[in-house]
């Protein structure tokens, strides 16, 4: 089968892979859809960094070359021995983090915090490729009214969802989310959903517009305005209590503990690729809470796939693009890279 294979810093290779058997307890899946994510482009320019380069993963005991991709929408065609459910046919989306189950973080439900923990794509083989095998019980089944492609999505919802259960936001909390990319825009419906009144933030005219189609109750072009003085405007004078950095810009967690009101609480989502300079004593004097999230849990996946069939999340406007395998490396990783960035997901059908 073909996929693409990550070999190192600037070296992913579009290659014939054997076909996966699924083991006892998998299933074997035909790749609809799989997004290509910043994460997938940052390793390609800048990595490994979370990719397994020269250690082998304690989980998968897999290092790279490694099948990339992440984002994976797809459709069960082989049972492994032992699998009741699901069954050949169904459509799905994967819960794409293994864990070791043993370990204090595991054992108490903090999955996340697995010291192992192997994300699929970075420490196993990904879903860049016509077929990948994956565990039965992190698989969730589709119901009949989300697409394929409306699934593809789910695993940045899942991140996005975790995020906004990190934050505990709830009806009449205000809400402001810095960078509403396709994770900040998949944050701002997970916190409607919750009840909050959702602030959007962001340099760019496209995000913000569709930030209001979806709902934000206001939008703040940070090229333009005072984002501070912007904000304490729409809360009072006060400041929203919790703001959500999903930017990852070397000033965006300075400006989050600068506009979130004293003894709020700020999440970090973003993965940030330079080092912020900060100073700590804005959050002793302001007694602020900062906390980070990462990946997601089974129980956000689960959620996303919900919210996306009720209607509460909206996934299709942010599907830019699709493309094809032998036009990712050409094609869908200089378009998500491109200064004049006119996309958000760019999904890969490798049928």
């Amino acid at each position: 089968m073909q996929a693409l294979v990550y070999h190192g810093n600037k070296d992913l290779r579009l290659e014939t892979v054997p076909e996966p058997t699924p083991g006892p307890g998998q299933v074997k899946l035909a790749v609809d859809y799989c997004g290509i994510c910043a994460t997938d482009v940052e390793e390609f320019l800048y990595g490994p960094v979370f990719i397994s380069g020269d250690t082998p993963n304690p989980v998968t005991g897999r290092q790279m070359p490694l099948t990339t991709g992440h984002e994976i929408a797809a459709t069960v065609i082989e049972l492994g021995e032992g699998v009741l459910a699901p069954s050949v046919g169904d459509r799905v989306v994967l819960n794409g983090v293994l864990t070791c189950r043993a370990c204090r973080w595991c054992r108490e439900g903090e999955t996340t915090q697995c010291p192992s923990m192997a994300a699929i794509g970075f420490a196993i083989d990904g879903g860049l490729a016509e077929h990948v095998v994956w565990p039965a019980e992190q698989v969730v089944v589709l119901p009949d009214n989300v697409s394929s492609k409306e699934a593809a999505l789910v695993e940045p919802a899942s991140v996005a969802i975790h995020a906004a259960r990190r934050s505990e936001a709830a009806a009449g909390d205000r809400v402001a989310v810095i960078g509403v990319g396709t994770v900040g825009l998949l944050a701002m419906q997970a916190l409607k959903a919750q009840g909050a009144e959702v602030y959007a933030v962001d340099k760019r005219q496209m995000s913000l517009e569709l930030a209001a189609e979806l709902g934000a109750d206001a939008t703040i072009d940070s090229s333009t305005q005072d984002t501070v003085s912007r904000l304490a405007e729409l809360t009072d004078g006060i400041g929203p209590n919790i703001v959500i950095d999903a930017a990852g810009a070397a000033e965006t967690p300075k400006l989050a503990v600068e506009a979130v009101r004293r003894g709020g609480l700020v999440v970090l989502v973003a993965i940030y690729t330079s080092t912020p300079q900060f100073d700590f004593n804005s959050l002793v004097g302001t007694e602020v809470r900062m906390a980070g999230s990462l990946a997601y849990e089974q129980r956000d996946v689960e959620e996303a796939v919900k919210l996306i069939a009720s209607g509460q999340m909206k996934t299709l406007p942010l599907v830019s693009d699709v493309i094809k395998l032998d036009q990712v490396i050409e094609t869908g990783f200089p378009r998500m890279v491109s200064a004049a960035k006119d996309v958000f997901r760019i999904l890969v059908t490798p049928r």
